[in-house]
């Protein structure tokens, strides 16, 4: 579903991604984690065309995300993609966060909109919030939103960027467990955190980043049984200690 293919990228004379390479087969979780500035985010953002890339490949679903030709909206629209900050309209209600991009991007009536909308605000657990407005939301409440919005939209697979990172503890728990539910259902999946125990339980394949090169990409049984390198072992000890 997934294509990485020896992926770098500049900013002015600083390299962030170097020679990258990973694939996500159809239905696979695959978690990408690493120490702050390793290249994790901007690795994904390459994925959806939110970060452009000066050398490499990417392919989604057998499109070229890099080609000049793509229509780079279209493939966003195809590809559901979960901030660390939520990003939902705060001046919209729920129902319309949910129904906005579905009218506007796939063309849908407002109607079916809704009724798809308000089906993932179920699945989440929040249709009894429908019309209140965002900042009347909890944090975790606020990204189960963003996660029905982005599903809303029917994608062939979903972009999670530290989808916790901005919550308190007590709210985490809630996100993970929509996310587990997801992967559960077979939703491919790439994401980016630091949640080791709920990367331990869901997903496929682990990537290890640092300083912007895949230092490892293994199973999840082989990453936490016996990391290949001495920087994994290093960041695995001190993230689960």
């Amino acid at each position: 579903m997934i294509e990485i293919e020896n992926v770098s990228k500049w900013y002015g004379g600083f390299q962030v991604l170097r020679d990258c390479s990973t694939r996500v087969a159809r239905g696979d979780v695959v978690v990408v984690c690493g120490p702050s500035g390793s290249g994790k985010s901007t690795l994904i953002k390459t994925v959806n065309g939110l970060e452009p890339f000066q050398e490499g490949r990417v392919r989604v679903d057998g499109i070229d995300v890099g080609d000049p030709k793509t229509n780079l909206p279209a493939l966003r629209a195809r590809i559901g993609m979960v901030f660390q900050n939520f990003e939902l309209f705060p001046h919209l209600s729920v129902r319309e966060n949910l129904t906005l991009a579905q009218v506007k991007v796939l063309g849908r009536g407002k109607e079916e909109a809704l009724e798809r909308g308000l089906a993932y605000l179920d699945r989440v657990g929040l249709l009894a919030h429908k019309d209140k407005f965002p900042g009347q939301l909890s944090g975790g409440q606020q990204q189960r939103v963003a996660i029905a919005r982005a599903l809303a939209m029917d994608p062939v697979a979903m972009l999670f960027d530290e989808p916790t990172s901005a919550l308190d503890p007590e709210m985490i728990g809630e996100v993970l467990d929509v996310m587990v539910a997801l992967a559960q259902d077979g939703m491919t999946m790439m994401v980016v955190t630091h949640e080791m125990g709920f990367a331990r339980k869901v997903a496929d394949r682990i990537v290890f980043m640092d300083h912007g090169s895949i230092v490892e990409d293994s199973s999840t049984e082989a990453f936490f049984a016996a990391p290949a390198s001495a920087r994994a072992r290093e960041f695995l000890a001190r993230i689960i200690h």
